[in-house]
């Protein structure tokens, strides 16, 4: 099996997370600049088999959309022409910067580590294919 990985993708800085090659586990990879992420995944789907990107949609908590959608819309759009082979598609990304935050301060992360946002950024996008996964998984009867 390939790889699923997920973007969180910021103004300045995106979040990246992969799962493994079974698609159980989703772990932090890096945070890189937006203005290089292009670049960066293209170079990283070279060495590893990617399956799909999911990346964050952004939205209000009252699911309005929020200033970041259209910058997310045209990094898609930009995508889909590029590399049509590795499909990419949007999830809900809303309250995982807090999550994010929660996280951090549960595994008791001074408040130093706290404020670096990239760190934040990998989180976030970590929780985005976290709830992904957790989207396909069927209940059992």
């Amino acid at each position: 099996m390939a790889r699923i990985l997920s973007i969180d993708y910021g103004k300045k800085r995106t979040g990246i997370a992969v799962t493994d090659p079974l698609q159980i586990i989703a772990g932090g990879l890096a945070t890189v600049s937006t203005s290089e992420l292009f670049d960066w995944l293209k170079a990283y789907l070279a060495k590893e088999a990617v399956e799909r990107i999911i990346i964050g949609e952004p939205r209000q908590p009252n699911g309005q959309p929020s200033e970041n959608l259209q910058r997310v819309q045209q990094f898609v759009n930009r995508w889909r022409k590029a590399v049509p082979e590795v499909p990419i598609e949007y999830f809900d990304e809303r309250f995982t910067s807090v999550l994010a935050h929660q996280a951090m301060l549960d595994g008791g992360l001074k408040k130093k580590a706290r404020q670096d946002k990239a760190l934040v950024d990998e989180i976030s996008a970590t929780i985005i294919l976290e709830d992904y996964l957790r989207s396909r998984t069927r209940p059992l009867s």
